[in-house]
């Protein structure tokens, strides 16, 4: 090669690498843009640790960073999901994963990769044709839960203490749906949220609801007695109770209610949502409980619209939430809340965000923060 030859190749390398640090480094608000390299509308996301995360969505969509988003990798999608809509991941480390479809009937499925998403092995399949699939959530490697709208008349809740090879209905004379029609909402596999432990390594799970009366908090605990608890521990896991409690959130309608739950500890919980339809009105968005739920209270200055999922930032000691038209951020365990930003997002799991058409981004420095 000549030596103007080598200098214009260099000349062009510079070019490419600028524009695309130019690219990465477009902010909104506190969020680090990054490259997702998809349209596909994202829901999933689910921070590992150590610079890496899984994001899924529309259309079979699976992502997965190992360098804190400077690459996003599209993975091998799972057979047959090439319409299936992937709102719910969650992860393990670089090369194990969890993803959700969510859909009616045969649409809601569980899929697991076992090596970093080059292949897929079909877990589970829905098999209520009148189900739909809204949150799957872990503990450690092998016990979680899963999520589904309710099916004659109670919430579908089932448990895992294999890492999602078997799934089993939990026993218990609730949650029913209180003679309604309520459901959950799969926006952000944030709809349910474990807290505990309770026995082991099982933690305990608490889901949001919306319907006619408004939206309800189902908050779980394990119902058996200290006898069988010690002779046989997973007789006792297959029982469950749940008690009902409701935040002063907007519910009363099938597009309104609690879309996200989140903790800091077992007393501090936020619970965000609101008015899909209505993403600009911020009254009923948020509602916070300094006592495990027995009592809540909505945010005096909530956040300024519909949010669809919440997140406690421990390192910043912050709560975020974000929707449609933005995220707004509190520092004082959800009591007010102030604007970050103005995009279009649908789910977090810090320090990541993500939304339609591939966009996903980073949370840099929040305000008052070096």
């Amino acid at each position: 090669m000549t030596d103007w030859k080598l200098l214009a190749s260099l000349f062009l390398s510079l070019l490419v690498v600028n524009s695309a640090a130019h690219a990465q480094d477009k902010t909104s608000g506190p969020w680090v843009m990054q490259s997702s390299g998809t349209k596909a509308s994202l829901r999933g996301i689910h921070a590992v640790g150590g610079g890496v995360a899984w994001a899924s969505g529309t259309n079979g969509t699976v992502l997965r960073t190992e360098d804190g988003g400077c690459m996003w990798q599209s993975c091998a999608m799972p057979r047959g999901a090439e319409k299936l809509d992937f709102r719910g991941i969650w992860a393990w480390d670089t090369q194990t994963a969890i993803v959700m479809s969510s859909g009616p009937g045969d649409q809601s499925r569980l899929y697991k990769t076992t090596d970093g998403c080059s292949s897929w092995k079909l877990l589970f399949t829905n098999p209520d044709k009148d189900g739909f699939w809204d949150a799957v959530v872990f503990s450690d490697r092998k016990n979680g839960f899963l999520l589904g709208d309710p099916v004659n008349g109670r919430f579908v809740l089932l448990r895992t203490g294999d890492g999602g090879l078997t799934w089993n209905a939990i026993q218990t004379a609730n949650p029913d749906a209180v003679g309604q029609k309520r459901g959950a909402f799969a926006a952000s596999n944030s709809a349910m949220a474990l807290t505990g432990p309770v026995m082991g390594p099982v933690w305990a799970p608490w889901f949001g609801t919306s319907g006619p009366g408004g939206a309800l908090v189902y908050r779980g605990g394990i119902d058996c007695t200290m006898g069988m608890a010690h002779s046989n521990p997973e007789e006792c896991l297959k029982h469950w109770t749940f008690d009902l409690s409701k935040p002063p959130v907007s519910g009363d309608g099938t597009s309104a209610g609690v879309f996200s739950l989140a903790s800091r500890d077992s007393q501090h919980w936020v619970v965000a949502g609101g008015d899909y339809p209505k993403p600009n009105e911020s009254g009923g968005t948020v509602a916070w409980t300094a006592d495990g739920g027995s009592h809540w209270r909505a945010a005096e200055r909530p956040p300024h619209g519909y949010r669809s999922a919440v997140a406690w930032d421990a390192g910043a000691k912050a709560w975020i939430a974000v929707g449609t038209n933005g995220s707004d951020m509190s520092d004082d365990d959800g009591k007010t809340w102030s604007s970050l930003d103005d995009g279009n997002w649908n789910a977090l799991s810090l320090p990541w965000v993500v939304g339609p058409e591939g966009r996903i981004a980073r949370l840099g420095a929040l305000p008052g923060r070096k």
